[in-house]
């Protein structure tokens, strides 16, 4: 049996791609579990900095496998898969290879980074299937707007990508030919930051905004001391002051 995900890892940067293109890269029991041990390993691997997610066909994931729910199989997990991609201490960018509906769009959000071609559209068809974006929730109402969230929750209406870049759905939006190019600079720019560096500022927007001002002030200025005295940043700044590259570019 041919796997349902694939993994190619060149320079730091770990691409993991779905590739189940006869049911549109749909969340199937077997797509979900793969991706998740494939995810594992590249954390796992210290030769890695960056993961990008993408898909092959024309679409980056049609959400929920509709043919295993009305057979009524167990769900996959798709809370645990979104949880690892959202709490991965290596950044990981969302390469939409195409559109992306429901649960897909879990994935994107869960994801630090997401760049998708002008061609690509969205949309949370869930309740015109009688469920709700549930679980995908949890990530996407991080990332959108709240008006425009219940707007395409209530309506499962299907916006461009111009139009998910706005809400906050995505980062960018570029011409299809433009994607790898928009891609590559996002991963590049990541593979220059410190490892624990990066680690640690992708959990900033997520918490500091809910702390009290004063609590975060000091929470933020024991945090910045302990930075500044770390080895990174000991080995960052001497290389800035030496011209050099810092030793987690070599």
């Amino acid at each position: 049996m041919d796997p349902l995900v694939r993994l190619a890892a060149e320079d730091g940067v770990a691409t993991i791609i779905m590739d189940s293109p006869r049911n549109r890269n749909a969340l199937s029991r077997r797509l979900v579990a793969e991706l998740r041990e494939t995810l594992v390993a590249a954390i796992g691997d210290d030769a890695v900095r960056v993961v990008v997610l993408t898909g092959t066909g024309p679409v980056f994931c049609a959400g929920a496998d509709l043919k295993e729910q009305s057979a009524g199989e167990p769900p996959p997990d798709v809370p645990g898969l979104v949880g690892l991609i959202w709490d991965s201490p290596k950044p990981v960018v969302a390469r939409l290879n195409g559109p992306a509906r429901a649960g897909g769009l879990g994935l994107v959000t869960a994801c630090d980074l997401a760049v998708a071609p002008e061609t690509a559209t969205f949309a949370f068809t869930e309740v015109r299937l009688g469920v709700v974006p549930a679980m995908i929730a949890v990530t996407c109402l991080r990332r959108m707007e709240p008006r425009a969230a219940a707007e395409y929750f209530l309506t499962g209406e299907v916006f461009d990508a111009h139009r998910a870049q706005e809400i906050g759905l995505i980062n960018r939006a570029v011409p299809p030919d433009g994607l790898d190019a928009a891609v590559a600079h996002y991963t590049g720019m990541l593979l220059r930051g410190a490892p624990e560096a990066l680690a640690i500022a992708k959990r900033l927007p997520r918490t500091v905004p809910a702390l009290p001002v004063e609590e975060g002030f000091a929470r933020m200025a024991e945090l910045s001391a302990e930075r500044f005295a770390s080895a990174e940043a000991r080995e960052g700044i001497a290389a800035f002051l030496e011209k050099r590259d810092p030793r987690w570019l070599r």
